[in-house]
This record gives C-alpha cells, structure tokens and sequence, in this order.
C-alpha cells in the first residue's frame, strides 16, 4: 500500500470590495504614497466595511467560494480549521460558526492563532490529521478582519494589513504528492514586539484600556523586520537542502505577504530567480493569516501537478516556518 500524504485539492478566496489605497492613506496620517511602496511593496489593501460582520463572513465567503469551484458536498467535509488572529469573538470558536454556515454539518471546528504563520502552522495541522488516514477532507480557512484591531491614527501599523480570507481543501493523496517536509519554530522573545497590550487575562478590557488605545496593534517595527528577514529566509534555505532541492528544482516560492523586502531577501537566500516569486501584496497588503491562501487562489492557473512549491511565512510572538509541497492538480482538469 503507497504511503499516504496530505495534498491540496481545492483552493477558494474572498476579499471585500472596499479598497483603502496608499492615496487616501496620505489623507489620513502622515505618509505617501512612494514611502509606502518603496519601504513594503503596498500600494492597496482591502477592508471589510459592513456592519456587524467579522472574520467568519470573510471565512465563508472563501469557503464558499471554494465549495462551488470544486463542486464538493459541504456534508463530505470532517474538519474545518480557520486560522485566525481575529476571531469573532473571545471562547466561541469562529470555525464552528463557519463549518455551520457552509452546511458542513458532518464537521467538527476549532481556531488557530499563531499570528501571521497561523495558515502554516495550520497546513501542518491539517496535513496531519489527512496523514493519520482519519480523516479524508479536511477545509483550512486563513482568515483576518485586520481592520478590527488597527488604529488608524498610527502610521507604523495601518500601512500594512488589510482584510481577506483564502481556503485550501487537503485530502489524501497515494501519488507521493502534497506535503513533503516542514520546518516549524517559535521564539518567547518576539512577545513584546508586535502585540495588543489589553484584552487578554493579562489586561482585561476596561474602560481605561478602551481609551488609551490598548486594543490595537502595536509593533517594534525595525526588531520584527530584523527576526523576519533572518528566520524566515533561514528555514527556507534549511528546507532545500534537508531536501536537496537546488534553486532550479523549486517551481514557487509561495511567501507570507507582508513586506517586499522581506520577500526579496528569502528568494535571493534561495537563490530564486524573480519569476519564481509569487506576490500580491501591493493588491492586499498583510492580510495576516490569509496572505499564503491568497496567492494560491490569485496564482492558481500557474500552479501544475508535481510543482516544487515552498511555502514560508514568520509571525508575531515570534512564530515562523517553512514547508515543501508538491502540488497535487492542474486548474484547468480539477
């Protein structure tokens, strides 16, 4: 009996309509366009502006999307994962919500938070669970309404993340394709550098903390750059050569989108040449858990069965890692 690996199947995205652009950001805070673009590769990002809807109408929007394009029975799906560092609300897990919505009523679903490498963490998580032959149809969800927890008074943060939400269906594949190796890390240290200081046990939310801004990200910005660049472009050398892979043997490198510069400098560690680099950030900017799925969905007619891709993503807390997959189909016969 042929090994059994965790591939990925279906792809499926959603962004809302409202586009923030660098322009009216030079209306609202003390910046420009050429800083922006020169420092993260940003030019757009998108925002999730109706009322009363949060992370999980981004998560089933993508679901869905997903669903109708691979033409699957949501009752067929076991587990749905939404990696997330905005969930709807604090105890009620948002995947349970969302498996509900898209009538995977077969399902059972939990969140996870591991900031900007959530998505990656949760590849690992779902290909897991496809690997233990429990499970056969597992839906990750990478989905943040950044725009919920950014101050839009603070230049350093509110250039960089926007709202979206992409998904990957893994099933089990016997052909030697999904995921091959991975490389997960974390560090305590980055704790104090990109965080939200109240609204946890540490800090509840009060009235106090509601009024000196407590409830948004703030970030170190020139440390989290420093640890990203480093470590991210760390493990993706480290991936290749565990695998012996040369820069001529990866087809994609598929990177968290969160600054150009970081993405530059972990492609040329690589040494991959610049057609090999899949980006979108100037269309989306950081949407945090999102940005991995995103490329998929945004660059999935370039993807072909038995591609080479790398995946690498570094997060707050500090949370980083990278993964070699073969890609499992071709869009145009899936």
């Amino acid at each position: 009996m042929n090994k059994v690996s965790a591939a990925i199947t279906a792809v499926g995205a959603y962004v809302p309509d409202f586009v923030l652009s660098n322009q009216v950001l030079e209306t609202m805070v003390d910046t420009n366009d050429e800083w922006i673009t020169t420092r993260t590769g940003i030019k757009e990002r998108r925002l999730l502006k109706e009322p009363n809807k949060g992370t999980s109408h981004l998560a089933i929007k993508a679901a869905e999307n997903l669903i109708d394009k691979a033409n699957i029975d949501p009752k067929d799906i076991d587990l749905v994962i939404v990696a997330t560092a905005t969930p709807d609300m604090p105890v009620a897990a948002t995947a349970v919500f969302v498996a509900s919505e898209i009538g995977a009523t077969n399902a059972f679903g939990y969140d996870l938070q591991a900031a900007c490498s959530s998505f990656l963490y949760g590849m690992s998580t779902a290909a897991s669970y496809i690997e233990s032959g429990r499970y056969k149809k597992v839906l990750l969800i990478g989905a943040d309404k950044m725009s919920s927890i950014i101050d839009y008074e603070d230049r350093t943060t509110c250039i960089i993340f926007g709202d979206g939400a992409g998904a990957v269906l893994f099933e089990p594949n016997t052909e030697g394709l999904g995921v091959q190796d991975e490389i997960l890390r974390s560090d305590g240290i980055g704790r104090e550098f990109l965080k939200i200081d109240a609204g946890g046990s540490i800090l509840p939310a009060s009235e106090e903390t509601v009024k000196n801004k407590q409830h948004f990200v703030r970030q170190d910005g020139k440390t989290v750059f420093k640890y990203a660049v480093s470590n991210m472009a760390d493990v993706s050398e480290q991936i290749m050569k565990r695998n012996n892979l040369n820069n001529e043997d990866v087809s994609w490198l598929i990177a968290h989108q969160a600054n150009k510069r970081i993405i530059d400098a972990t492609s040329r560690r690589m040494k991959l040449d610049d057609s090999k680099v899949l980006m979108n950030i100037e269309r989306y900017g950081n949407t945090t858990s999102a940005t991995l799925p995103l490329l998929m969905s945004d660059f999935e007619n370039k993807l072909k069965k038995g591609d080479n891709i790398i995946f690498a993503a570094f997060g707050g807390g500090f949370t980083w890692g990278s993964m070699y997959l073969k890609w499992a189909y071709d869009s145009n016969s899936n």
